[in-house]
């Protein structure tokens, strides 16, 4: 099961606690972008095997979207962070490389 912690209110919950939102740090596109960008922001997205980011709403407690760092294959949980934040944080980074060396953090839209 994955237990992820919201890191607004500190609670460690499983995922039926929560709601997935879907890939984390896209860049959104507004009224004056071209046809092709706003259909790769709706449409096109990773799926990688290994070290993703998601958005993620503790929806049984306190309501707020925050972004996991986790590897697909394994579930391990690298950690969670603000949906404010535009990249994950140096920490998070770190051990995602410690565990994955050649790991290199990249936005992808």
């Amino acid at each position: 099961m994955l237990i992820l912690t919201c890191p607004y209110c500190g609670i460690s919950a499983d995922e039926t606690e929560l709601a997935p939102g879907g890939e984390a740090h896209l860049t959104r596109h507004g009224p004056d972008s071209t046809d092709t960008d706003f259909h790769d922001y709706l449409f096109a997205r990773e799926n990688p095997m290994g070290v993703h980011f998601e958005r993620w709403r503790h929806v049984s407690g306190c309501g707020k979207w925050f972004h996991a760092a986790r590897d697909t294959t394994t579930l391990r949980v690298y950690g969670t962070y603000p949906a404010q934040t535009t990249e994950p944080p140096r920490d998070i980074r770190d051990m995602i490389t410690g565990h994955n060396p050649g790991w290199t953090w990249r936005l992808l839209r």
